[in-house]
């Protein structure tokens, strides 16, 4: 590992930019479109990056970006364990497990066939995106980034078109509540599993208001706990070639996945005091928000054509499909565990 000396200068810069980037996420402007922390500090990386890449991504601060991408990354995901509990889960009841258990399946398949055997996409590409739409956005880009290795350039087009088709999603899914019909307990459910990014969920469900943002939450809270299940499964799928030939080795489980489902599991009981919960949630925030700046600091024009266009037709369809068939799977589902649907 490089010595702290020669992490400092990269690990200085990102830090400072997820510090810019935590304090914009509280602006309500920004907010109220569902702009998290994540977001915003691959956007303010990607435009300095792409200012002043050679003087700012340069051999200086490479060895810590490089740290921020891999390590903190990894930290970040871990902790990231915090925001969920079993009580969750227990709490909303079997038709929402179910319910994100087929549609995160379901999007990752959907996703990979579209974009790999239609799109001719790269894998990685791929996967990241497909990742983002099927279980928390930003968050499963990156940690899904991080068991692949992919290239900085497609980590970020694939937040891309998370925050694109969820900023989307804010607007319209009040206006589908209007239209559907269905009652509050239901609608949340709907959007929880649905939604791409917690944020974005959060502020549907503030808007429809009533046991939809109860339920919106924590149905979305449980998609993020899925979020380690398909990291071990793609760790275990994951060949990666060695020396220009085909590794035959089984990978290993990811690490940090582990301590993520550890976490969730254990903390509740631990009787941690509400100011060091919050104090390590929003190191978990400062984290993730280094990793994604350094992934943006590393990622130009150049490269995001290499992997924008494909990204974002690729989201487009996993976004519809989230609306249509997520919604036809919530009623089939929710109507099957006895949900009640009607206002």
């Amino acid at each position: 590992m490089p010595s702290i000396r020669h992490l400092a200068p990269g690990l200085g810069l990102v830090v400072l930019i997820a510090v810019a980037a935590f304090a914009l996420s509280r602006v309500p402007a920004l907010s109220s479109l569902g702009l998290s922390a994540l977001t915003l500090a691959i956007v303010i990386g990607a435009v300095l990056g792409n200012v002043a890449h050679h003087r700012l991504a340069g051999p200086r601060t490479l060895p810590g970006l490089q740290f921020a991408q891999k390590t903190l990354l990894r930290i970040g995901v871990a902790l990231y364990g915090l925001n969920l509990s079993l009580g969750q889960i227990i709490r909303v009841g079997p038709a929402a497990i179910v319910t994100d258990i087929f549609i995160v399946a379901s999007t990752v398949v959907v996703g990979w066939w579209v974009g790999y055997r239609w799109l001719r996409m790269d894998r990685e590409t791929v996967l990241l995106a497909s990742s983002g739409s099927a279980i928390c956005g930003a968050a499963a880009v990156v940690a899904t980034e991080s068991v692949l290795g992919a290239a900085p350039h497609k980590t970020s087009a694939a937040v891309g078109q998370v925050v694109l088709y969820g900023s989307i999603a804010m607007l319209l899914y009040p206006v589908l509540f209007g239209l559907l019909g269905v009652g509050r307990e239901a609608f949340g459910i709907y959007a929880g599993s649905t939604v791409h990014e917690v944020a974005q969920v959060v502020a549907i469900g503030k808007t429809v208001g009533g046991v939809a943002a109860e339920n919106a939450v924590i149905v979305k809270m449980i998609r993020v706990m899925l979020l380690a299940p398909f990291l071990i499964v793609l760790g275990r799928m994951t060949v990666r070639p060695d020396g220009g030939a085909v590794a035959t080795a089984r990978p290993s489980l990811p690490a940090f996945a582990i301590w993520f489902i550890a976490i969730a599991l254990v903390h509740p009981y631990l009787g941690l005091p509400d100011r060091l919960l919050a104090l390590l949630r929003a190191i978990d925030v400062y984290l993730l928000a280094a990793a994604m700046a350094a992934l943006g600091l590393d990622t130009t024009v150049k490269k995001l054509r290499v992997a924008g266009r494909d990204a974002v037709i690729l989201g487009a369809i996993l976004f519809v499909y989230l609306i249509v068939i997520g919604g036809i799977a919530n009623l089939v589902i929710q109507h099957a565990f006895g949900v009640p649907l009607d206002r």
